[in-house]
């Protein structure tokens, strides 16, 4: 026996008639009143088969040789039946009928055929032996062949008819599974696309082009020109533009949205995909000519978290294009370019990072040329000049040089601590071993000793505790610069540092001066002229975003300096915190 993955309509439809024809034989031996046990055995033989091929058709299982075996015992038992139940004098006697409707299903024209002749042999073999009775079997033998040969072509169209239903619906199931596969397999197209690149362009070109062969498999609609419309939009100085679009016009190309009514704010504050119809309406999508042809759309935000990059937008002129077989392709692939523009947001973040830590060495190397230029090389020539002047006195004055070589040894002093503070601030290896507050307190106590500038320093070691080494050191150029900008240029008395606390997983730098001041906004405008102190600022700020910080400066003239820095102790800590600068 073997078991089949869908049933054989065949043998219900030998199963159906072989009851029809049971309730007919019991029905014509009722009225002949021969309804008897000893009579009808063959009939509860038959009915006992039919239960069995029954059986074994719900399950799906055919025999070897199960059209033949089937008509075989058709004919026994039927032939059977007939004798019992007294041939042709008996009430049943067309229950030769059974095999050929049996035939004509599995064997359609040719087995209902033969079926008819192999009764009406028995059915004639039968009459010679009772004297009379061949004047009436032979006219039902040719009854029973008709009926055969009528009963084979009605089963030859049956037959014909089921085949082409079954062919139709196994097709239309290929057909199904082929899209299926072809959807599926656009789908790891994509996600191999998107996981093997790092450039934001073939990420969005990859969204668009795997998105429209996922939504539209068929490869016979495929031929047709399909009207889907889509885009990626994403956030680029504050408003949302076009990364990349299909059958977008050039004018809709440069169009940019502020995302700050309509559909586009609704999907990226609720952070959900949504359906809409009536796109012409939109306030803001409504200025893209391409969508006006489209009377349904549907729009994916692209986020991560509280980073948002812009949206997935998809529209087409049937108002029923996206049902939720579509809607849920488009989640996935939302989901997949969510992480490959993720991704590609992080490469290119890394090599921003690269890049400002090659400006930020060249900045350092250029700041400790200057002050090398302004601080020891100067003093190293003065000294020299002073040598010059005092091997000159020692012949005429000697008093006066020796007075000379005082200053001389004063100056050398002088030079001397400022080359330490230097080194100082190059390589502080008390950082390294005592940790940001010592740190920070020895550069303090230099720049009284070198330069006589009071600083006071105000350091929260709960705060130093959760930062790592490389944070403290950041932290610690980031005063460093600050102190200086403040010495340099503010003419500060004193100058205070703190470290504290602010919130949970949030702690605040501060540096604050009584200096001079400045107005942000000229010194701002003046670092196209890269100005030494508008230079400062920049160092600041790109410093403070090396550790994930937000920087604050705060400035006028005649009220002093105050820097702020925004420092981030968990990954928790620093959503929370750009998140909330992202809605300021």
């Amino acid at each position: 026996m073997r078991r089949f993955e869908t049933p054989y309509m065949a043998d219900w439809f030998a199963i159906s008639l072989r009851w029809v024809m049971f309730v007919g034989l019991i029905v014509s031996l009722g009225l002949g009143q021969k309804l008897e046990l000893a009579l009808s055995w063959p009939l509860g033989l038959m009915v006992a088969w039919n239960l069995g091929m029954t059986a074994l058709t719900t399950l799906n299982i055919r025999m070897k040789y199960h059209r033949f075996i089937s008509i075989f015992v058709d004919l026994i038992l039927t032939g059977a039946f007939f004798l019992v139940q007294g041939g042709l004098h008996g009430p049943a006697f067309w229950a030769g009928l059974l095999p050929i409707l049996t035939a004509s299903i599995y064997f359609e024209f040719f087995g209902a055929l033969i079926s008819a002749i192999l009764f009406s042999a028995l059915i004639i073999y039968t009459s010679t032996q009772v004297e009379g009775e061949l004047s009436l079997a032979i006219p039902t033998a040719v009854v029973m062949v008709t009926l055969s040969l009528i009963f084979g072509f009605l089963g030859r169209r049956m037959m014909a008819h089921m085949r082409k239903n079954r062919s139709l619906y196994f097709d239309s199931e290929d057909r199904k599974q082929a899209i299926q596969n072809e959807r599926m397999r656009a789908i790891y197209e994509l996600t191999s696309a998107l996981s093997s690149t790092l450039s934001y362009k073939r990420v969005l070109e990859s969204a668009l082009d795997m998105s429209a062969a996922a939504l539209n498999p068929d490869p016979d609609e495929q031929s047709v020109s399909d009207p889907l419309v889509s885009a990626v939009m994403l956030f680029n100085g504050g408003k949302l533009r076009i990364g990349s679009a299909r059958r977008f016009t050039t004018p809709d190309m440069r169009v940019t949205f502020d995302a700050a009514e309509g559909l586009l704010k609704k999907a990226l504050d609720e952070g959900e995909p949504i359906i809409f119809k009536d796109i012409g309406y939109d306030p803001e999508l409504g200025h893209i000519i391409a969508l006006r042809t489209c009377t349904s759309g549907y729009l994916f935000p692209l986020r991560s978290g509280f980073n948002v990059y812009g949206v997935l937008l998809f529209a087409h002129p049937d108002p029923e294009y996206f049902n939720s077989e579509r809607r849920n392709l488009l989640d996935i692939i939302g989901r997949q370019a969510v992480i490959a523009i993720q991704n590609a947001r992080l490469y290119q973040d890394l090599v921003e990072e690269k890049e400002r830590m090659i400006e930020v060495h060249e900045e350092a190397r250029k700041k400790l040329a200057r002050d090398l230029h302004d601080g020891p090389t100067q003093s190293v020539a003065a000294m020299a000049m002073r040598l010059n002047i005092t091997r000159r006195m020692m012949v005429k004055d000697v008093k006066g040089a020796g007075e000379e070589i005082v200053k001389l040894e004063e100056l050398a002093h002088r030079t001397t601590k400022e080359i330490r503070h230097m080194l100082f601030t190059l390589r502080p290896l008390i950082l390294e071993s005592q940790g940001l507050a010592a740190a920070v307190q020895a550069m303090a106590d230099k720049m009284m000793e070198t330069y006589s500038q009071k600083v006071t320093v105000t350091v929260d070691e709960r705060v130093t505790t959760q930062l790592e080494m490389g944070k403290q050191g950041v932290i610690f150029y980031i005063v460093e610069e600050a102190i200086n900008n403040a010495r340099k240029h503010a003419s500060a008395e004193t100058i205070a540092v703190r470290l504290r606390q602010m919130e949970e997983g949030i702690a605040l730098l501060e540096i604050v001066d009584n200096g001079v001041g400045f107005d942000i906004k000229s010194m701002t405008q003046a670092y196209d002229k890269r100005s030494s102190s508008s230079l400062g600022m920049v160092n600041l700020r790109e410093r403070a975003e090396l550790v994930n910080g937000l920087f604050q400066m705060d400035s006028a003239p005649g009220k002093g300096t105050k820097v702020q820095v925004y420092i981030p102790l968990t990954e928790d800590a620093a959503d929370r915190l750009h998140h909330a600068r992202s809605k300021k």
